[in-house]
């Protein structure tokens, strides 16, 4: 087999030779553990799973982190594997049966161009409520605000062409945090992927694990929406530069002109240089769009266009058929729109 196994392991129990005994039994002879700052009451497991033939260990001396572990095995392989195709991440405590990862591996060794994710069953009765709920809520919030469609959003066995391993040992993260931003890749560099459905396996309610379910979720979660809050935040400061042009240019430059004239040339002209503004920043501070300049740009004031039109059509055909004032129908039209524009603007714009 010409994929790597890689399986980061932080106090293991005897669970852990068990995981790569059962790799070894379908057929994988590379496998790199790495000890990611045990403790002196958790380094046999390494040092006895060491003299097995094909299993490499990597050690950290302190505690650096699940994503810090996963980087270092990918540079390894980069580095020590030449004739690798790829690798698969795999759990130490035993909750990725064999047969899966080996056919994550098959499936890898068919089609180097995709990164491939094991994806579980969360409506089983078996799995733990707080997992349930917690991977439901993030395919949500990957759907509406990422734009990707993934069932399983915290799952550890993935398997990774090498074509991609140097771009993942640049992704930033360095605990779990690190394999959401690994999902975030895919949008950035349109890396396609494919899931494949896996047994559901939760050992003694998922104690064994790691993750510290406050701290954890809250990096998590904050990488996925900052990137919205981003979007908001241009959206603002553009909003407060159009408010600005428009006092200064009605003012000092077409102030000359009758009401009428200096309302409309100071609002085109303030509404010219804002949206330009929100393009620029959009374009580059949010969505670090690849494509061609003119082809965003076009792109982006049709959205513009459509938005606009889409928004008195709606506020007029609600005041017909609602007694609430135009301002207010107005307002919640255009959150709406706003939110839309965002998905639109990541998935047809930029």
């Amino acid at each position: 087999m010409r994929i790597t196994a890689i399986i980061p392991s932080l106090d293991p129990d005897e669970k852990l030779r068990k995981v790569v005994e059962g790799l070894q039994a379908v057929g994988f002879d590379d496998i790199l553990l790495i000890n990611d700052g045990s403790d002196a009451a958790h380094t046999a497991p390494f040092t006895a799973l060491a003299q097995l033939p094909g299993v490499t260990v990597l050690t950290h001396p302190v505690n650096r982190g699940k994503g810090r572990a996963l980087k270092t095995a990918f540079a390894y392989v980069l580095k020590n594997r030449p004739d690798s195709l790829g690798v698969v991440t795999v759990d130490g405590d035993g909750q990725h049966r064999p047969a899966d990862v080996l056919a994550l591996a098959r499936a890898l060794e068919a089609d180097n161009s995709r990164v491939y994710l094991g994806a579980r069953d969360f409506d089983r009765p078996e799995v733990p409520p707080r997992s349930r709920f917690g991977n439901r809520t993030t395919s949500l919030v990957f759907r509406l605000l990422c734009g990707l469609r993934i069932r399983d959003t915290q799952t550890g066995l993935r398997a990774i062409p090498r074509a991609v391993l140097a771009d993942f040992c640049a992704v930033p993260g360095e605990r779990f945090e690190y394999e959401t931003n690994m999902l975030l890749e895919f949008r950035q560099k349109k890396l396609p992927y494919t899931e494949l459905p896996i047994e559901t396996v939760y050992i003694e309610d998922n104690q064994t694990s790691h993750f510290r379910p406050v701290r954890d979720s809250v990096r998590i979660y904050w990488l996925i929406v900052r990137h919205f809050l981003r979007f908001a935040g241009c959206s603002l400061l553009c909003f407060g530069l159009d408010l600005l042009l428009f006092a200064l240019l009605s003012r000092y430059v077409f102030g000359s002109l009758p009401q009428a004239g200096q309302i409309f040339a100071a609002t085109a002209a303030a509404r010219v240089g804002s949206s330009l503004c929100n393009f620029w920043l959009n374009r580059r501070m949010v969505f670090h769009s690849g494509r061609a300049f003119g082809a965003t740009l076009w792109r982006y004031y049709l959205l513009c266009i459509c938005q606009l039109l889409t928004s008195a059509l709606l506020v007029y055909l609600l005041q017909l058929a609602l007694p609430l004032p135009k301002t207010l129908l107005k307002g919640l039209v255009d959150t709406c729109l706003f939110l839309a524009s965002y998905r639109v603007q990541q998935r047809f714009v930029f």
